[in-house]
């Protein structure tokens, strides 16, 4: 995807000037009418969203194109959504939401909607910003220094199976000396090999790269969510009850749900997982805590239909 950027014209006073700095910004930018009809889409929104301008110009949100879903996986585009929250009401609105990129995974955003107004001071329409929220923007950093130490799954771009040893043993040592509480999701894709034999291995390897993503932007920054093996995903999460535990997971369920994976004819399959939540315990080894949520796990996959379990 082309997301350079375009040079700015020096002259304020050229009426590209603004045009051009606008999608000279790497946050998402959009306008749109009272009837939330897209009249401009910068080239940040089309970097976040994988989404051309020419693609959205003219549509409206209310076709639910990117699909807005809250931490809840509740859909906004048609119910509570921020744009028609500002044209109504005329004050500005905050949230933090998952869109749905173009290619199926979810991108965690944090929006900020401000009314437009004309000369005699009636609303005309909403402009929308919409940037990476913190998450996303840590687990790029974070990528790029695993990378350097040879500690990331080449597919997933997510920490491999060596990086989480030494994170969950690091978590370990700090639980015994400090008392730090911290726990683990054990995650496995449901029903993978199916995908596999159905749409072949290409899928499947799109299938995982998109779980991958989804769970980083699902998890918070100081959480470490890595490809163990397989299909199989472990986090790391720290400073955590049960409560905030069982929160996470479900968190990291339904925002998975919203994912799509693209087959190689042009259609997208949805994907589940079962996830199995396990706090630490005295006593307990990496191996320990590993195998409580690997049981957990699979009690979702075999007495359903929730897909999380928390002990």
């Amino acid at each position: 995807m082309d997301c350079e950027k375009p040079r700015i014209p020096a002259n304020p006073a050229d009426p590209g000037f603004y045009k051009e700095l606008l999608d000279h910004m790497s946050d998402g930018v959009y306008f749109v009418d009272r009837d939330r009809r897209i009249l401009y889409w910068n080239k940040g929104a089309h970097c976040l969203t994988g989404y051309k301008a020419e693609e959205l110009v003219g549509r409206k949100c209310q076709d639910n194109i990117l699909c807005h879903v809250d931490t809840a996986g509740r859909r906004l585009c048609r119910e509570d959504c921020p744009l028609t929250a500002t044209i109504k009401a005329g004050e500005p609105q905050e949230a933090n939401v998952f869109l749905r990129h173009k290619d199926g995974w979810r991108v965690p955003v944090q929006v900020r909607v401000q009314p437009l107004r004309g000369a005699d001071g009636e609303i005309t329409g909403a402009i929308e910003i919409f940037r990476d929220s913190t998450a996303q923007n840590e687990a790029r950093r974070r990528t790029e220094e695993l990378e350097r130490l040879a500690f990331l799954d080449h597919l997933t771009h997510l920490p491999n199976r060596r990086f989480l040893d030494m994170s969950l043993q690091t978590a370990l040592n700090e639980y015994d000396v400090h008392k730090d509480p911290f726990g683990v999701l054990w995650i496995d894709i449901d029903e993978f090999k199916a995908i596999n034999d159905r749409f072949g291995h290409a899928c499947g390897d799109r299938a995982l790269i998109q779980a991958g993503k989804t769970l980083a932007g699902s998890l918070r920054p100081a959480d470490t969510v890595g490809r163990w093996g397989g299909e199989e995903f472990l986090a790391i999460v720290r400073n955590v009850n049960r409560e905030n535990l069982e929160a996470l997971a479900q968190r990291c369920f339904v925002i998975q749900r919203q994912t799509l994976v693209p087959v190689e004819d042009g259609t997208r399959i949805a994907m589940s997982i079962s996830v199995g939540a396990a706090l630490v315990q005295p006593g307990d080894t990496a191996e320990s805590l590993i195998d409580r949520a690997d049981k957990l796990m699979y009690k979702c996959k075999t007495t359903g239909p929730s897909a999380v379990e928390t002990e």
